[in-house]
């Protein structure tokens, strides 16, 4: 019989948290009403969801008139960031942000561009970390409106030193935007920031909901057209039975996240450790210390990326990866790139709260056989 498949993609998306099955089972019977109307249903739904915003919030320590909900992560980051620079456009026309933030952001980034702003891209390390003078020095830099730093890297792990960051920002007098998708429901998310944005299906609610915080004194202006609900912040009726989920999930995994960060740091350790000297010509990228809980990446050289995934596919492992021919772009990972490092066969593996020491030993111990089988079948020998 064979073995069970093992599910290594959380950075992706988590597997359904109990408790948001839970939430939304039993939301889908209670929140179908528009919580807009006056009756009794809809006042059913607007308790809902009011409560959903007051869990979020309180899990996040924000004020619940902070909090929009959004239909998706990605909307989210678009709103932050051209929200932002609308609110601020009478102080400058420039974002900032750094070379490896998600693609929504940098997709943002380019409308802006488009529409006559200008973009300044802070570099990174080998490690993929920003360098704090440089950063300080770019958003110091006259007609800066907003910059934008990810709380910690979705493809390579490394936590960026977003306290420092923002005490640059705020010197400058510029709001700071933090993407902390891979950070919330799993650690703690740094203080100093202005505008915040998650995604649910990152900490295991459901996919479909964001996380928009827009603090107090923030000057913010929606992109999108004029909308009375959530704040005006983001048009169309929310998914009430997802979102509540989402906010139990939220609540659920951060109650947890310090005792399967202390749970899950050790197997990335372990698999950091047995890949580099169990696969040759690999390189482990990222920061071995400073780093997500979760999240390890390597690369390995003379392999397909795209080969390799569905080589592991096959013997029951989902990974991702961010090199080339794994993306409709087929180019490589602007993260890897702008790091420097080697981005040919490259693997990000990402756990969560189902796996198991065994499902990572399994792991660990097919990996090397199967490079060697697909360096073999492309000519590469004796390594």
């Amino acid at each position: 019989m064979s073995a069970p498949p093992v599910y290594l993609d959380a950075a992706t998306a988590a597997p359904l948290h109990p408790v948001a099955r839970q939430a939304l089972l039993a939301a889908l019977d209670d929140g179908w009403a528009d919580p807009a109307r006056l009756y009794a249903q809809a006042r059913r739904a607007r308790q809902l969801l009011d409560a959903a915003r007051e869990a979020a919030a309180a899990t996040l320590g924000v004020r619940a008139d902070e909090l929009s909900f959004t239909p998706s992560g990605t909307t989210a980051a678009h709103s932050a960031v051209l929200g932002g620079l609308a609110g601020r456009r009478r102080a400058g026309g420039t974002l900032v942000h750094s070379a490896i933030e998600h693609s929504a952001v940098l997709h943002a980034a380019e409308r802006h561009v488009a529409a006559g702003g200008t973009a300044t891209s802070v570099p990174v390390d080998r490690l993929g970390r920003i360098d704090p003078a440089t950063w300080s020095a770019a958003v110091a830099a006259p007609g800066v409106a907003l910059a934008a730093l990810i709380g910690a890297s979705h493809e390579v792990g490394t936590v960026q030193p977003v306290t420092e960051a923002a005490a640059a920002c705020a010197a400058a007098g510029v709001p700071l935007y933090v993407d902390a998708a891979q950070i919330v429901g799993r650690a703690p998310v740094p203080g100093g920031w202005s505008v915040l944005t998650a995604s649910a299906h990152k900490w295991g609610g459901p996919p479909g909901v964001g996380l928009l915080v827009v603090r107090k004194g923030t000057r913010w202006e929606s992109p999108w057209p004029a909308d009375e609900r959530e704040s005006g912040r983001t048009p169309g009726v929310v998914n009430l039975p997802a979102v509540v989920a989402a906010a139990a999930s939220l609540r659920a995994a951060a109650a947890d996240a310090a005792a399967e960060a202390a749970r899950l740091a050790p197997l990335v350790d372990l698999v950091r450790a047995r890949v580099a000297a169990e696969v040759p010509d690999v390189e482990v990228v990222g920061d071995a210390v400073d780093r997500l809980p979760h999240l390890v990446t390597f690369s390995c050289l003379y392999v397909d990326g795209e080969a390799l995934l569905h080589a592991l596919d096959r013997r029951g492992f989902a990974v991702s990866s961010g090199s080339s021919c794994t993306s409709s772009t087929l180019r490589p990972s602007h993260v890897l790139e702008a790091m420097g490092v080697l981005s040919h066969g490259n693997v990000r593996v990402s756990l969560h709260r189902e796996t198991t020491g065994a499902d990572v030993e399994r792991f660990l111990a097919e990996l090397p056989g199967i490079v060697a089988e697909l360096r073999a079948e492309a000519g590469v020998v004796g390594l």
